[in-house]
């Protein structure tokens, strides 16, 4: 049973983990500072350091689930404390190498252990695997996801509207997928298309963690399946100057000062989201799609960019499901095993439904 959850990170995505799961559940929310927000928060916070050991055996052991909204180089140690307390575990996470050393955690959890909860991966496998599941024999899954700017300025088209750290990770570490039926690695910021969605065009390119555990899912089932992210044109030629032929892969640090100080944060935002499955039913073939654009949204009288009311509501609609058991309550859950129809039928969930709060309020 899950009632009280402690969730790490309070940054905008972190925070409105809290606010949304306050509506159903006792929440503390722990930062290394109380973060200066100019509104009350519906939820007890705390202030600590996440890498005290000590600290954090007797704060997750005082709650029944821990979420971490920190950045993904903190989540190994969060996720094997809570495996060690028998507590339910969940995370925003993009990074593969964390993925598969929680996966190995869950061979002999006693509760829930749920990372990769988030945007991408995260909501995106759970709607490539919605849209695959009615095909008698598949032959592609395409998964594009983009967090952008409305307002694009400048050759690289890009404001951050989320954590540069994880841009970077993501840009740097190379990707999964599945080409002619096989399981490989291809590099990030490679396989470059041209997207139209309404109209705009985009581009979009391989990037690394989308993918979450759906080549591991889908190897042997599908001849084609990748994630790339979308961007504005131009994007991609520019990442890989400053990358590749300056060699800032090598200076992960560097680069994001760099990025950090060019494109500042922005207010204003949209998430993207496009997925494409291909098969046969009854020897016919046939294409299902999904495509939606999601804008800032207004929740409990504050307005959330699209990225964070996205992640958030992803995470903490797993969540509930897991808590009023149409999820598992033990082990590992993928993403791509998460019913669409269930995440959507969440009182959160209900939000992707239409993108506005105002149409699918969430009250106590």
């Amino acid at each position: 049973m899950i009632e009280k959850i402690l969730t790490l990170g309070l940054g905008k995505v972190g925070t409105l983990v809290g606010v949304l799961l306050s509506k159903q559940f006792e929440v503390t929310g722990m930062d290394k500072q109380k973060p200066h927000y100019p509104y009350q928060l519906p939820f007890e916070v705390i202030t600590g350091d996440v890498t005290d050991v000590v600290l954090m055996q007797r704060l997750i052991a005082e709650h029944d689930a821990v979420v971490s909204a920190l950045p993904y180089f903190l989540n190994k140690t969060i996720a094997r404390i809570a495996h060690q307390e028998g507590k339910s575990y969940f995370d925003l996470t993009e990074d593969v190498d964390t993925t598969k050393y929680i996966l190995g955690l869950s061979e002999t959890a006693t509760a829930v252990m749920a990372p990769q909860c988030g945007l991408a991966p995260g909501i995106i496998g759970i709607i490539g695997a919605d849209l695959a599941k009615d095909f008698e024999k598949l032959r592609s899954i395409e998964m594009r996801v983009g967090a952008l700017p409305m307002y694009p300025n400048g050759e690289m088209g890009y404001s951050f509207t989320w954590s540069a750290t994880g841009v970077v990770n993501e840009y740097i570490n190379d990707a999964e997928a599945i080409h002619n039926g096989k399981r490989k690695q291809v590099i990030s910021l490679q396989g470059k298309e041209t997207i139209n969605i309404a109209g705009a065009a985009y581009e979009a390119f391989y990037t690394s963690g989308g993918l979450g555990t759906m080549c591991e899912t889908y190897e042997g089932r599908v001849d084609k399946l990748d994630y790339k992210t979308i961007r504005y044109p131009g994007h991609c030629d520019l990442m890989n100057f400053l990358i590749h032929e300056l060699h800032l892969k090598n200076n992960k640090q560097q680069l994001e000062d760099i990025l950090k100080n060019a494109k500042p944060e922005v207010e204003e935002d949209v998430v993207l989201i496009y997925a494409a499955a291909e098969g046969w039913i009854d020897g016919q073939l046939k294409r299902n799609e999904f495509c939606r654009s999601y804008h800032r949204i207004v929740i409990d009288g504050q307005s959330w960019r699209a990225i964070s009311w996205t992640t958030a509501a992803s995470l903490v609609a797993v969540i509930e499901m897991v808590a009023n058991g149409s999820l598992t309550c033990k082990g590992f859950i993928r993403q791509e095993d998460i019913p669409f129809e269930g995440l959507l039928a969440t009182q959160t969930g209900q939000l992707f439904l239409t993108g506005t709060l105002a149409q699918a309020e969430v009250t106590q």
